[in-house]
């Protein structure tokens, strides 16, 4: 098994996040939405990793270190060890590594091919859609954005959350999950932001979450998933 001990450029980020397991999946990230797909894949699929916390008080996600592998100074992001042809490969951007640890897993993703297609679909409509809107909504609704008073750009983006939930609605009525009854990485990238628009971003009320039955009854058994229960709070905080 392959560690990162050959593995030159990793040398700048192992000095700031050791690994203590160098054979194992290293995962640098921060419970956000974003974050916490990957940590809930993780967890799901049973695959030996390790996590490194990626504080945004301290900028680390800017640090030399960080950018040494991962440029676009984002989080979630991943160091495996043993990737493709059995080298290391360095990999950010959160629905990328969804569908890599898919493919490395069979785990999460169907395999007929028509319903892979399908499944990723949905993957990019949430990186497309959901979190792009949902997080602007957030800004306007509990960070800076709140003391406009100019409401337009606010209410622009209820009015696109509110869209998009409705679509989720309609795609869960008489499915269990997004793809009916199996659970896939399309669940795992769109619920953690439904949950957090109603959570942190406290705007629940402002998109009449209500008003979508279907959404809140997945999310409650999404949420319920014991290896969401864990990957939530993973890497933990300081």
């Amino acid at each position: 098994m392959a560690d990162l001990s050959s593995f030159a450029p990793a040398h700048l980020l192992q000095q700031k996040w050791p690994a203590q397991h160098p054979d194992r999946l290293q995962l640098y990230s921060l419970p956000t939405p974003n974050g916490v797909k990957v940590s809930i894949m993780l967890e799901e699929t049973g695959l030996p990793y390790e996590a490194h916390l990626v504080s945004f008080e301290r900028n680390e996600q800017f640090s030399p270190e960080f950018l040494s592998l991962f440029p676009n100074n984002k989080i979630p992001a991943i160091l495996d060890p043993n990737g493709p042809s059995g080298q290391p490969l360095a990999l950010s951007e959160s629905g990328a590594i969804l569908l890599y640890l898919a493919e490395k897993t069979g785990q999460c993703i169907p395999q007929d091919p028509a319903e892979q297609y399908e499944a990723i679909q949905w993957l990019m409509w949430q990186m497309g859609g959901v979190g792009p809107m949902f997080g602007q909504l957030g800004f306007f609704h509990k960070f800076a954005g709140k003391d406009f008073e100019d409401k337009r750009p606010r209410d622009r983006y209820v009015a696109e959350s509110r869209r998009l939930l409705g679509v989720l609605n309609q795609r869960l009525v008489g499915r269990a999950w997004i793809m009916g009854d199996d659970y896939t990485v399309a669940d795992i990238a769109i619920f953690p932001w439904v949950r957090n628009l109603m959570g942190f971003y406290e705007a629940g009320e402002l998109v009449g979450l209500q008003d979508f039955p279907e959404v809140t009854r997945v999310l409650a058994a999404f949420v319920a998933r014991p290896a969401v229960v864990r990957g939530l709070v993973i890497p933990a905080r300081d």
